[in-house]
């Protein structure tokens, strides 16, 4: 398929990475890199190719972009449905367990921290579900929403968030719950404010009233309210069959939390080295200093500047102009969204003390006990999660690169990550998958890439004590 974001005449070796069997298996001969800098940095402003025929020829390829990233996922994940028994989010949808992330042939997860990271990256024994997880279609990248989100907003708003030329890859059980519930700061008497309900344009005043102050609100309808993007607008240039009024801040951080929605950073070129985008949750904003999950924005309202401006338009403000840019005031509408968004709390662990966010002694169970203790100890999870919110604010590199040789697959460079901020980990059960970019499915996924990265060696029991622990922040 043609690539509609960016003129690139190495798309040849893209095309390359696009037919590669992900495996994980040894590679006979590794297929040569893209190269380190593309043709250009900007987007064609002209769209020549009449929009009927974009949509046309995109809808004909669709069956078989839709196939080869299925097959991908495949070859990396069990994607079974498969609850922990008696462990659930909020409002009971039920956490997935067990590792997901499939092994090479004849290794095992025990046989394989054993060995160096030199060793693994020569036999090409790194998992694939490690490696970067690409976009469903990575040369053409933009938004894309669950089929759950996209149905709740057509029927409360009649805006409709389908592309046709693409359609979410993960199974809605790997997901958050829909809809998530809400809890704020200024109001832990109400629990969930939500009702249960998808916060919208059409109900917000009816939710809120009489519990956030008129900024508050004024802050919510602007989280609410849609503004053009790249793949929803009203120009030629959009992936939805008609004009969209676009999308809003709430359609990936439903409820201000997330739904799994996925996306590229703006702030990568060529296309192959741009990477995807698992939705963080708002939750804790207040405590957080850093945002982004690689851009390392100082304060919130730097990125609700930064993501109207650029990122909605994939970092080039000359199509954001033509799009329909929305320039927020700094003082007043931007400011108000942050206030609103500062008072999202985590949700509500009876099992943590008070003052330091450790386990209560008298309600934790041996096997939490234990976690807690490897997760300040041998796990080394404490280095950078610290308590009580298990963040320090900062950002990390783990140069996972380390395990395996550079490649494209289905369009993405399988390269260095670079530093990526320590999200908090208060809440974590309920925000899978894991990972800036979502390559992690369950908690259990989590545990064995860090013991692999940081070379931690925990036996098959830790792994569970440390997974049990987790679960109750």
């Amino acid at each position: 398929m043609e690539p509609s974001l960016f003129d690139r005449p190495h798309i040849a070796i893209a095309v390359m990475g696009l037919l590669l069997m992900d495996t994980g298996a040894v590679q006979a001969q590794e297929p040569p890199a893209p190269p380190a800098r593309g043709a250009t940095s900007y987007m064609p402003v002209d769209q020549t190719e009449p929009f009927a025929q974009v949509m046309s020829r995109m809808k004909a390829d669709k069956p078989k972009v839709a196939a080869r990233h299925q097959q991908l996922l495949t070859q990396r994940y069990d994607l079974a449905n498969r609850p922990a028994q008696g462990v659930t989010m909020s409002r009971g949808k039920a956490v997935q367990e067990g590792v997901r992330v499939k092994l090479p042939q004849g290794v095992t997860w025990a046989s394989l921290a054993t060995m160096t990271p030199e060793a693994i990256r020569e036999k090409g024994l790194f998992p694939a579900g490690f490696m970067p997880l690409p976009h469903p279609n990575h040369p053409e990248g933009g938004m894309l929403f669950p089929k759950f989100h996209i149905d709740e907003i057509k029927r409360q708003e009649a805006r409709d968030l389908t592309r046709f030329d693409l359609d979410f890859d993960l199974p809605d059980h790997v997901l958050p719950e829909f809809p998530p519930p809400i809890f704020l700061t200024t109001r832990p008497d109400l629990g969930d404010v939500s009702q249960g309900k998808v916060v919208t344009l059409m109900n917000h005043q009816d939710l809120f009233t009489g519990i956030l102050n008129p900024k508050q609100l004024e802050g919510l309808r602007l989280l609410v309210t849609p503004f053009p993007q790249q793949q929803f607008n009203q120009t030629s240039d959009r992936r939805s069959e008609l004009a969209s009024r676009g999308v809003t801040c709430f359609d990936c951080h439903v409820n201000g939390h997330s739904n799994g929605s996925t996306h590229l950073v703006g702030d990568i070129r060529p296309q192959e080295f741009r990477h995807r985008i698992d939705t963080p949750t708002l939750r804790g904003v207040n405590i957080q200093r850093l945002f982004g999950s690689q851009r390392a924005l100082k304060t919130v309202e730097d990125f609700t500047e930064f993501e109207q401006r650029a990122a909605y338009f994939d970092g080039d403000p000359v199509i954001a102009t033509k799009k329909g840019v929305n320039i927020l005031e700094r003082g007043s509408q931007v400011h108000f969204m942050a206030e609103f968004e500062a008072l999202l709390d985590f949700p509500p662990a009876p099992k943590l003390r008070v003052i330091d966010g450790k386990l209560d002694p008298k309600k934790a169970t041996e096997s939490e006990t234990r976690g807690q203790a490897l997760f300040f100890g041998k796990a080394q999870c404490s280095v950078c999660h610290t308590p009580p919110y298990y963040t320090d604010n900062l950002m990390h590199n783990l140069k996972a690169e380390r395990f395996y040789k550079p490649r494209v697959v289905n369009g993405a460079m399988m390269g260095a990550d670079g530093p990526i901020k320590t999200f908090p980990l208060r809440g974590i059960k309920e925000s899978p998958p894991y990972l800036h970019d979502g390559r992690l499915l369950t908690l259990e996924d989590t545990v064995e890439f860090f013991n692999l990265v940081l070379e931690t060696r925990l036996s098959d029991q830790e792994k569970k004590d440390l997974v049990a622990f987790m679960r109750v922040l």
